[in-house]
């Protein structure tokens, strides 16, 4: 059986919409963000390579996971713009950001966790919380939700 061979055609900022989902502002905000790039043929319009469709997922699912889209373009630039991102470039850039994720994860594991009776504590009772930070002990640290931050240490 003979595969069909696609050819290396450029695609539209059209296409590149109805293959990706996106809407059209989208993907010229990308680009102006410099995560995805085009070029424009004799008319002045843009064209994308195929291989965009497949950055344009990776930006898609690296967005869902609460990844920042600065952080997404530093992680994708290095990948040559003109390369569709293989399965081994994903595995890099997803190994990158599991760390990140893990620690999101931890934060919102104490968030759930604590949400029930305490809020972590900012403190925004009125002027105390009698529960977990009698005499608003950790208002003297600033502002933030301390139970919430590992790397704040705290002696009450």
């Amino acid at each position: 059986m003979k595969t069909k061979n696609i050819p290396n055609k450029e695609l539209s900022v059209g296409e590149v919409a109805s293959r990706s989902g996106l809407p059209i502002s989208t993907i010229h905000f990308y680009e102006t963000k410099g995560l995805i790039s085009s070029q424009r043929n004799n008319g002045n319009h843009r064209r994308y390579l195929r291989g965009v469709l497949r950055k344009l997922a990776v930006i898609k699912v690296a967005q869902k996971a609460g990844i920042p889209l600065s952080e997404i373009k530093q992680a994708m630039s290095q990948l040559s713009n003109d390369k569709t991102i293989t399965a081994d470039d994903w595995t890099q850039l997803a190994e990158s950001w599991r760390a990140q994720l893990n620690e999101r994860i931890d934060q919102l594991t104490r968030l759930r966790d604590t949400l029930g009776y305490c809020i972590g504590c900012g403190c925004l009772s009125v002027n105390d919380c009698e529960l977990i930070n009698p005499e608003d002990k950790l208002g003297e640290k600033g502002p933030g939700a301390y139970y919430l931050d590992p790397d704040v240490e705290l002696d009450l």
